[in-house]
């Protein structure tokens, strides 16, 4: 009889969208003319723009021509056409990537997670919380040791270094998903410092960076100094340009970071991403490639700025219908997501179902984010604008 990764069985029974999921559905089928308002899972609702449609289909059509179809892409790290225009957006806020150090991938969270294949179990994982969910379930099913720094309102969600503590992988999100919160320059510097002490690496998730609009807070770790020789950078297309079912990104393994193996030899970690990559990924079809290419063309910005534009509206109408009410949050301007302290000292879950089944408004419950996220509210700008505007009348309803 096969053993089975016992690691599964210590995680949460259901993943935090599907508890969501099953509520909701619940509720529907008792209420069927309930008017439900979703603002809880993160997910795009604008069209993609028209000039990256307009390159997919054409990518689409040339894979029926003989002459300019493609089969599989020699070097399994995408296409250097999507590379280099990478590196040319990186270069576009002022730093600097080689499309070297550029692997193309399906999207952040599946890199988020599989990039714990190239290191060892017994490494300790140094998380903040509250947390995106997979990079604390995909450790914990490898049977990692994963501590965790507490993000909370007294340090405006952004958890900093504690020189007591030691850790092998660090996991940092900025714009943070579920807070809202961002690092600025000064704080990154800190991070950078620790995990050079630790000899550690740090995961940089950036998938919101197209939504940073301060100054002090870096659209990349790379713009600080040091953090090649530290961090692994990952952003996803899906925020920035609506790719969510479309599925491409790119993850940054820069050519500096190296580590030590127990031998004593110093290994790129670029060429153990690369070896597990050419073993257990298939890469993104052409057609998907080709429209991620056209994103970073100047017409491509121009038509997903103004989609993100449309969001950040949002989250400015979120953000003043809280003011108004004088409800607590982060987020929302660096950030598509608005965090917000449950009213009354409720519990998140109270939370939920409050917003559920007074006004038909669905979020998701912080607790489902860590310890640290009990008592705290995830809202998202990823709405329609009207929609959002009644959500937001339908909460000054209410009577906390």
């Amino acid at each position: 009889m096969p053993q089975i990764n016992e690691n599964f069985l210590k995680l949460e029974k259901n993943y935090l969208f599907i508890n969501i999921a099953k509520k909701v559905n619940a509720y529907k089928a008792a209420h069927p003319e309930a008017d439900i308002i979703r603002m809880g899972i993160g997910d795009v609702t604008l069209p993609i723009a028209k000039c990256v449609v307009e390159a997919m289909k054409k990518g689409a059509d040339e894979m029926g021509v003989k002459e300019t179809f493609k089969g599989y892409e020699d070097s399994g790290a995408g296409y250097y056409f999507l590379r280099e225009a990478v590196s040319g957006y990186y270069k576009s806020f002022g730093v600097d990537v080689p499309a070297g150090d550029i692997r193309i991938n399906d999207g952040a969270k599946a890199d988020c997670g599989n990039i714990v294949d190239i290191f060892g179990n017994d490494n300790t994982v140094l998380i903040t919380d509250p947390a995106y969910p997979v990079y604390v379930d995909t450790n914990r099913m490898c049977g990692r040791n994963v501590i965790f720094a507490d993000s909370n309102e007294k340090n405006g969600f952004a958890a900093m270094p504690d020189d007591s503590v030691n850790c092998d992988l660090i996991y940092l999100c900025s714009p943070n998903n579920p807070t809202g919160s961002a690092y600025t320059y000064d704080q990154l510097k800190e991070w950078i410092a620790y995990a050079k002490k630790n000899n550690a690496v740090i995961i940089y998730d950036s998938a919101y960076e197209a939504f940073i609009t301060d100054e002090n807070v870096p659209r990349s770790i790379y713009a600080v100094e040091g953090a090649k020789e530290v961090a692994i950078e990952m952003c996803s297309l899906s925020k920035t340009a609506g790719f969510t079912g479309m599925r491409c990104g790119y993850t940054v393994v820069p050519s500096e970071l190296v580590v030590k193996a127990s031998d004593g030899s110093e290994v790129k970690l670029a060429d153990l991403w690369g070896r597990r990559q050419g073993s257990k990924f298939n890469g993104v079809s052409y057609p998907v490639q080709c429209a991620a290419a056209a994103v970073f063309t100047e017409e491509g910005l121009k038509q997903t700025r103004e989609n993100i534009e449309y969001y950040k509206n949002n989250a400015k109408i979120i953000g003043e219908t809280l003011d108004e009410l004088g409800i607590k949050y982060t987020g929302g301007k660096n950030s598509p997501y608005i965090w917000l302290k449950c009213p009354g000292n409720m519990g998140s879950w109270e939370f939920f179902d409050l917003l559920l089944e007074k006004i038909n408004v669905v979020g998701t419950p912080g607790a489902g984010f860590g310890k640290n996220g009990e008592g705290w509210f995830r809202l998202t700008a990823f709405g329609d604008k009207d929609r959002t505007i009644e959500a937001m009348q339908r909460l000054k309803t209410l009577k906390f």
